[in-house]
């Protein structure tokens, strides 16, 4: 893989030359490599085929969390989010003693590897958030909450510039990897104001179905805006929101 340089920049095959676009830049790579149909019978590439399987594994538990969580995730994530999850979600996969290479699943590993996952790396929970709280999760009643004592926002919150106003978010996700499908709930504070006066006590609670047997995961994040002419705006379009799992617990 080349990068490309000069004005002019290419899109398309050339020969035996590709030229595409990614978030990297303007890249440039030659053709080649083994047949399709080669890697998929050759015993040769039994450990690719391992690997694959289990990439596309990690892939698609990403994809179901980013699902469940969506609708907190659309205000705090980077660009690369899709990547680093499945990325984390693969050493997940790699912990499973139970199943053989290339059929190890997410269920079977060890799930609290994704405890402290950040979905945004410009604004990361643990460095903006500095309030003490504690939150939980009780299997039973399917409860995970949140509890924030007495605070001031601008001690304990590392707002970026041009912050007037901030909301605490959290929600919980019940994730089915085998059926690739999902329950979730939130809860979030009012829209706060960002000052040095003393907050109320912040409590929570996002619900998960009772009793459930399937990998859980709770969230917590903290979202800014910007009062303008008494409207509240997204600080930045959410670029320094912040989303982190804080939980992440099986059975």
């Amino acid at each position: 893989m080349a990068k490309q340089t000069g004005i002019i920049k290419l899109k398309g095959t050339i020969g035996d030359i590709s030229f595409y676009k990614t978030t990297d830049g303007h890249l440039a790579r030659a053709k080649g490599g083994i047949e399709k149909s080669r890697i998929q019978n050759d015993p040769a590439f039994q450990r690719t085929r391992e690997n694959g399987s289990e990439f596309g594994t990690a892939g698609k538990g990403g994809k179901l969390l980013r699902n469940a969580i969506r609708i907190l995730l659309q205000n705090a994530k980077d660009r690369r989010v899709t990547s680093r999850l499945t990325t984390s979600i693969l050493k997940v996969v790699k912990t499973d003693t139970t199943n053989v290479r290339g059929e190890r699943t997410i269920q079977d590993g060890t799930f609290g590897l994704l405890a402290n996952f950040e979905f945004n790396i410009n604004g990361k929970l643990g460095a903006t958030l500095f309030a003490t709280y504690t939150n939980a999760f009780d299997r039973a009643t399917g409860e995970a909450t949140v509890n924030i004592p007495v605070f001031k926002p601008t001690t304990h919150i590392a707002g970026p510039s041009g912050t007037t106003h901030f909301k605490i978010v959290t929600g919980v996700a019940e994730l089915d990897f085998e059926n690739e499908s999902f329950a979730f709930d939130n809860d979030e504070t009012a829209i706060l104001p960002y000052d040095g006066n003393d907050t109320a006590v912040i409590d929570l609670t996002a619900s998960a179905p009772a009793n459930s047997v399937l990998p859980i995961v709770q969230v917590i994040g903290i979202e800014f805006y910007q009062e303008v002419n008494g409207q509240m705006y997204s600080l930045k379009n959410g670029v320094y929101n912040a989303l982190a799992i804080k939980i992440a617990d099986k059975v």
